[in-house]
């Protein structure tokens, strides 16, 4: 039934982003019966795989193992082209998802949320969108992904080109004509080396404006047979088991062998069979050791860099794709398809601007210290404000006014990485801290709004309206994620998994920010689940703060019977 001040409120629950985050915790609210809805930004739905359509987007994921698990109709009903899907086929298995089951109704596009805002008095959200509405709701669900909001250079001039430019995330969905083009790739990190390999033969001229270099291994993509697509879906329950097992939550595997404890014979030959095989095997079926060893990560490293070497003609050129501050698989791997080739090709050729840097853009083109270059068109392959900068982008508001940027600013904290202190009623199913940035994101992302969905099940049963993390158990959680970086080589690296990007005031590199949890899948979900059993233990429900106050409908005063359950979930 209807509680008292349900028509004082827009909806029960509101889920900021349609991504593959937003589509699945929409899917879980419907399906219970709750009203809601999804606020997206852009004109349609698929987020990550509707913005960034440059070309040689696509899958680091099996495709197979990234698809949602939640229904079998739709696994058996849907056709991987590809062992790494590519972005159209991607956004449209999204798509195909929404039309399924219906979602795309309960959605609203071109609806960019500028403020959030907890009322403590009422206990709801107030939502300011750009269109000028706003909207109210019990709950708040963030599902804005890790990487949406992209960051260009700070370089001077940048208004002064002519000709095109753009960041990858803002290519032209109409596409851009590259043929006999002089083109600018700025950056060498993950997006720019699917950039760079798929373009290459396509351009007149191509200049790669390299920082620094990233470690990259083959994706060794292949295309999915009728055969081999009814054989996956035979072994999908096989399949999800193995993901759920495995740190990253991948169908990798690591060796259980000790590292020192075979010959070096031995580690060789495991690593050419993984070099030649697909997807992350290279780095997740690997030794252990490597993630954690100074000396095991430097006899990898030194493998890795030998094969780079086999693959670029130009000794010196290979020497500068080598990267020197951080050893392999410390942070997050590109793959890649004939990435290094590309610096074969006679009309490619690669500018280190850590020997000449970037002084600015010109009407023409890129100055360096050096030289002047001309182009007709820049990409900025110049990453994104990670993890955090989708949440720092709205104006988060909690009790007391506190802002969410504000508590952020040195780093996240959080409880599990899906619920805050101080900001009620606010779930992050792939928040900073939780197991969803550093795991296949599809299979975290099914964990993290199965978590937070059975809390909102577990508030209607026990007729509990308010809900946030206690600051001990937020304080303890977040040591706990700072703690594990200790034990990982992941601590010393430039990357987007401490906070990296020298692009984002604040983020330059000398100061980790403790953005990922590093336990791996299987702790992470055991952590979760036991505090969900103990009956959410770490987390307040009706806090003082709120019981006591005379709000709508009159005084709270008597928590017992006054206790409110706006979350209508239908038997």
């Amino acid at each position: 039934m209807p509680t008292r001040d349900q028509d004082l409120i827009d909806y029960e629950a509101i889920v900021i982003g349609a991504g593959v985050c937003g589509i699945y915790q929409i899917k879980k609210l419907v399906d219970l019966g709750i009203r809601a809805t999804v606020l997206e930004a852009a004109p349609d739905l698929g987020g990550t795989w509707y913005n960034n359509r440059y070309p040689g987007c696509r899958f680091d994921s099996e495709s197979y193992t990234y698809g949602y698990s939640f229904s079998r109709e739709l696994l058996d009903k849907w056709h991987w082209r590809e062992r790494f899907s590519s972005q159209p086929e991607n956004l449209k298995y999204l798509n195909f998802v929404a039309d399924m089951f219906a979602l795309r109704r309960h959605m609203q596009f071109d609806c960019r949320v500028e403020a959030a805002h907890y009322d403590e008095a009422a206990n709801l959200w107030r939502l300011g969108l750009s269109d000028g509405r706003t909207l109210t709701a019990r709950f708040v669900v963030l599902g804005t992904g890790l990487l949406s909001i992209p960051t260009l250079p700070r370089l001077a001039g940048m208004d002064l080109f002519k000709g095109q430019s753009f960041h990858t995330f803002h290519w032209p969905h109409e596409g851009v004509e590259l043929a006999g083009k002089r083109v600018a790739v700025i950056g060498t990190g993950a997006t720019a080396i699917q950039v760079i390999a798929e373009i290459a033969d396509k351009v007149g001229e191509l200049t790669v404006f390299q920082r620094r270099p990233n470690w990259a291994a083959p994706l060794n993509n292949s295309l999915i047979s009728e055969a081999e697509m009814a054989d996956i879906r035979r072994r999908y329950d096989e399949i999800f088991a193995t993901c759920a097992r495995t740190p990253g939550g991948f169908e990798h595997e690591p060796d259980r062998r000790g590292f020192w404890e075979v010959s070096r014979e031995e580690r060789v030959k495991l690593w050419d069979e993984l070099y030649d095989k697909p997807g992350f095997g290279i780095w997740l079926a690997n030794f252990r050791e490597i993630f954690m060893d100074e000396a095991a990560n430097a006899e990898f490293s030194e493998y890795m860099a030998d094969r780079i070497r086999r693959r670029i003609k130009d000794p010196v050129t290979a020497e500068k794709l080598i990267p020197r501050d951080h050893g392999f698989g410390v942070q997050r791997v590109p793959l890649e398809t004939y990435y290094y080739e590309a610096y074969n090709r006679p009309n490619v050729r690669l500018v280190d601007i850590a020997e000449t840097p970037l002084q600015g853009i010109t009407a023409t083109g890129i100055r360096t210290s050096t030289a002047d270059y001309d182009f007709d068109i820049i990409v900025y392959a110049t990453g994104f404000d990670a993890i955090t900068g989708a949440y720092d982008h709205i104006d988060i508001r909690g009790t007391g006014g506190e802002s969410l940027r504000e508590k952020w600013k040195d780093g996240p904290s959080t409880f599990l990485g899906m619920l805050v202190a101080g900001f009620p009623n606010l779930l992050l199913p792939s928040g900073p801290q939780s197991g969803s940035a550093s795991t296949n994101y599809p299979r975290a992302i099914e964990i993290g709004v199965n978590w937070c969905t059975d809390l909102l099940q577990y508030m209607a049963a026990h007729g509990h309206d308010r809900v946030e993390a206690t600051p001990a158990a937020e304080e303890r959680w977040t040591r706990h994620v700072t703690d594990m970086y200790g034990m990982m080589l992941m601590r010393k690296a430039k990357s987007w998994f401490t906070g990296y990007n020298s692009n984002v005031p604040g983020h330059e590199a000398g100061r980790i920010r403790y953005f990922v949890y590093n336990g791996g899948t299987p702790k992470f979900v055991a952590t979760i689940g036991k505090v969900a059993a103990s009956g959410y233990e770490g987390v307040v429900f009706d806090a003082p703060g709120v019981i006591g106050r005379s709000g709508p409908g009159g005084s709270r005063s008597d928590k017992t019977s006054h206790r409110t359950a706006d979350l209508q979930v239908r038997s």
